[in-house]
């Protein structure tokens, strides 16, 4: 084999520090692309660090909203069943004054009738025994002395309450009655 000449020697020391910078270019830039994919690395570690950690605290206000919600559901139920416990109460009481209300309306259409009746007996009281029938025997006195039916008696027993209005009506109940035609 023969000897390279002088300037193949050189051509191939040139080329071989071309290669050698080249190598070396090539060595920076790789190793700047692995810093740079380490940086990249750890960013993305920490954003799913911070991302798991915002979706834990996220998770923990869910449960504490689920865990809120569903004791405020807890309570509206209970309040819900008292009212309807309330309302039941308050079902059975308007039945039980409706009935009255219809005992106090027949009482009330009744009243007429009874004022009447009244009226008619005090009238029939003030007559007085029939002239000529004689003086009553003790057999046939129904009373043990002062008949109950006496005006007096009516205006001042204690089982009728005339009010103020009652009381002017008899007076007119009177005058009607009295009279006769």
């Amino acid at each position: 084999m023969s000897s390279p000449s002088p300037v193949q020697i050189r051509e191939a020391n040139a080329h071989l520090v071309a290669v050698h910078r080249r190598v070396a270019e090539l060595e920076q830039w790789l190793e700047a692309a692995e810093n740079t994919v380490r940086e990249q690395a750890e960013s993305l570690i920490r954003k799913d660090e911070q991302l798991r950690a915002a979706t834990q605290e996220i998770a923990e206000a869910k449960d504490k909203e689920i865990h809120y919600l569903h004791e405020k559901l807890c309570k509206s139920e209970e309040t819900i069943q008292r009212f309807q416990n309330m309302v039941k109460e308050k079902d059975a009481v308007i039945g039980q004054l409706q009935h009255r209300c219809q005992l106090l309306d027949n009482i009330c259409k009744s009243r007429p009738l009874l004022d009447s009746m009244l009226s008619h007996m005090a009238e029939a009281e003030r007559l007085g025994p029939v002239v000529g029938m004689g003086e009553p025997t003790a057999n046939t006195s129904l009373t043990d002395g002062e008949s109950n039916c006496s005006p007096n008696r009516i205006s001042n027993h204690k089982d009728f309450s005339l009010s103020e209005d009652d009381m002017d009506d008899q007076e007119l109940d009177e005058i009607v009655f009295g009279t006769t035609v």
